[in-house]
């Protein structure tokens, strides 16, 4: 029979494609539209199977609709499955019951990757499938290319991306996950609103580059003849909205960086961002351990997730540890051992270079947690105690000037949530802002931009107020077991082909 499938062509078989247009033209020929007026279905292909009792009477009749993804034919019957939602069932036709016509165009026109609507009533076969027996059916939309090979799936990694609905057609793990994407983040906002928190929409087009260290999209309004950046991090607008009395709030939704793409990174991302006034981040951590905790039970009934080697426990109370005491255990240093001279050394028998001159070593101390010290964060572990630094919107630790009242929060060696007191002395803001905008005169295209707006919001008073930001789709990778972030977001950014 025509429509014979094809495995793993990034491009459909152009002789397929041109069988298929001609069965287009015979169609209307015989009066058939081949993509016609929607005819309803009266039940799902799932509810069919869950409906069906052996010997019951009246027999139940159901009207369904599907994609075809397999044809067995036997003589003057056929045997159809149609999936739809993920769900598959099996359709019988027989010449005699839909009529010698009928059947001989089902043979004719109708292909694997159609849509076919079918009314019948339901029975058990010898083999003991539950099957609608057809009385008549209909052709809803006509595929004009073969699909994947049903045994293998689409393995193509690369047609995977591309043309994600053939992976969604072909292969049960990815719409599994991608599914799960949308009950976790659905997870999320049940979560936070239950809370009290209130969800909120922020400019994507930003004046200032702001709210986060990254190099940004810029494009052009010609309207306004001016620049805008597409925006990093929503942080600045949110804290607005703090300062006018909203105060617990977030935002769920796209942040865009200028930056690499890998297993790990997206261009376009999604982002939580949420901010809660007179709370500190101690508060911070619970919040986050809590809504993590949540979004993964929507999916997981033991919180205990699977990551590459890794099994991760997600259930228990995550571990609090400082940078410094992180860094001494990991390189077994005592405190008489943690100064620059040791440091230094460290830095330099792990190869790792110096980005700039005359750093404090509060900042090489950081240096080495990143390059050593967070690759063997396997279970949740909140790190606490960082430089003031590399912490410019932070507020200072209340015990120590020199350190930010801030933790984030690591798995798999994964950073998955950034929180911090937030910076609400409109002073010290600006002399950091100042400090950022010399750093970004010396070449660094990740430093912020002097904010004025900002500083006046903030001189009409930002209560104290703890904010943090999780990556959901890294959070997404871990509870369903992805190792690649392309394989959590629907349509992922890929080089022009």
């Amino acid at each position: 029979m025509n429509g014979a499938p094809v495995a793993d062509h990034v491009e459909s078989s152009s002789q397929e494609h041109e069988i298929r247009v001609e069965k287009v033209a015979k169609m209307r020929e015989a009066g058939i539209e081949p993509w016609p007026e929607v005819k309803h279905a009266t039940a799902s292909c799932q509810q069919v199977i869950d409906d069906f009792v052996e010997n019951a009477e009246p027999v139940q009749v159901y009207a369904v609709v599907g994609r075809v993804v397999s044809i067995r034919l036997h003589g003057k019957a056929a045997f159809v499955h149609l999936q739809e939602q993920g769900n598959k069932l099996q359709v019988y036709f027989q010449q005699e019951r839909i009529g010698a016509v009928a059947f001989e165009q089902l043979q004719s026109f109708v292909d694997i990757g159609d849509f076919l609507w079918v009314k019948g009533f339901s029975f058990k076969t010898q083999r003991g499938e539950i099957t609608l027996k057809a009385d008549v059916y209909a052709i809803q939309s006509k595929c004009l290319h073969p699909l994947p090979e049903k045994f293998h799936g689409l393995v193509n990694v690369e047609t995977r991306y591309r043309q994600r609905y053939l992976d969604l057609i072909s292969n049960p793990e990815s719409r599994s996950v991608l599914q799960k994407r949308s009950l976790i983040v659905q997870a999320c906002r049940e979560f936070l609103t239950s809370h009290g928190y209130l969800e909120v929409e922020t400019p994507m087009l930003h004046p200032i580059a702001g709210g986060a260290a990254a190099k940004p999209f810029s494009t052009h309004h010609n309207a306004l003849g001016q620049e805008f950046f597409l925006r990093i991090a929503p942080e600045l607008y949110l804290k607005r909205l703090v300062v006018g009395g909203f105060d617990k709030v977030f935002e769920l939704n796209r942040n865009f960086r200028n930056e690499g793409v890998s297993p790990r990174h997206n261009p376009e991302f999604t982002m939580l961002e949420c901010y809660t006034a007179h709370e500190g981040f101690e508060y911070g951590m619970d919040i986050v351990e809590q809504l993590i905790q949540a979004m993964a039970a929507k999916v997981s009934d033991t919180g205990i997730v699977a990551f590459g080697e890794h099994v991760i426990d997600l259930s228990k109370p995550f571990a609090k540890i400082s940078m410094k005491s992180a860094v001494q255990t990991r390189h077994n240093l005592s405190d008489a051992d943690m100064n620059e001279s040791t440091i230094d050394a460290l830095l330099k028998k792990h190869h790792v270079a110096l980005p700039k001159s005359n750093m404090t070593i509060n900042e090489k101390i950081y240096l080495l947690f990143e390059e050593t010290v967070e690759s063997t964060l396997i279970q949740p572990t909140f790190i606490i105690d960082f430089p003031i630094e590399v912490s410019p919107l932070a507020k200072r630790h209340a015990q120590d000037a020199t350190l930010a009242a801030r933790a984030e929060l690591f798995i798999v060696g994964i950073e998955f949530a950034n929180l911090f007191n937030e910076l609400n002395d409109p002073f010290d803001q600006a002399d950091r802002f100042k400090s950022q905008m010399d750093a970004h005169k010396a070449g660094d295209e990740e430093a912020h931009q002097y904010d004025a707006d900002f500083i006046l919001a903030l001189e009409h008073a930002l209560p104290p107020t703890v904010g943090f930001g999780i990556g959901i789709d890294r959070l997404i990778m871990l509870i369903t077991g992805s190792t690649s972030i392309k394989d959590v977001i629907l349509f992922p950014t890929l080089k022009k082909k």
